[in-house]
């Protein structure tokens, strides 16, 4: 799970949401509850952006209030920091893939609904594995 801190702030009827990882990141919501739901699509907007500018990805910072992004998009986030970390760029990971540009420019891509096996195996191909597992969430305990 890859979860920032959003700061709330009330703001006339509504609920301002910024971030101090993505000062780019601005929404609001009728409640807290909306201002976060929205806040989540923001941040993957802004993850989205950086990626395509070739820009880092920041780590998260403390905070209460928090906005998850998806797995699938988590995964992506992984993918591109360990390219970025070992120096490699779009065209070689496709070479050490064997696959065409376009087929790196979707795993990259967090609006494209990559298949896991993909992602899979493009972080093999930087040295790294997926480890997928599942916690009991307490929240829902009755």
């Amino acid at each position: 799970m890859l979860s920032y801190p959003i700061n709330l702030e009330a703001d006339d009827a509504t609920v301002l949401a910024t971030s101090p990882d993505y000062p780019e990141l601005s929404t609001f919501g009728e409640d807290r509850t909306e201002a976060l739901a929205r806040a989540a699509d923001a941040l993957e907007e802004a993850i989205a952006a950086r990626i395509h500018r070739g820009e880092g990805i920041p780590s998260p910072s403390a905070g209460d209030d928090r906005a998850v992004v998806p797995t699938l998009t988590a995964i992506k986030v992984i993918l591109y920091q360990g390219m970025r970390e070992q120096g490699i760029g779009k065209a070689e990971l496709a070479r050490r893939l064997g696959w065409h540009l376009p087929q790196v420019d979707r795993v990259l891509d967090v609006r494209h609904r990559s298949r896991l096996d993909r992602m899979d195996a493009a972080l093999g191909a930087i040295g790294r594995h997926l480890e997928v597992s599942a916690k009991e969430d307490s929240s829902l305990a009755a």
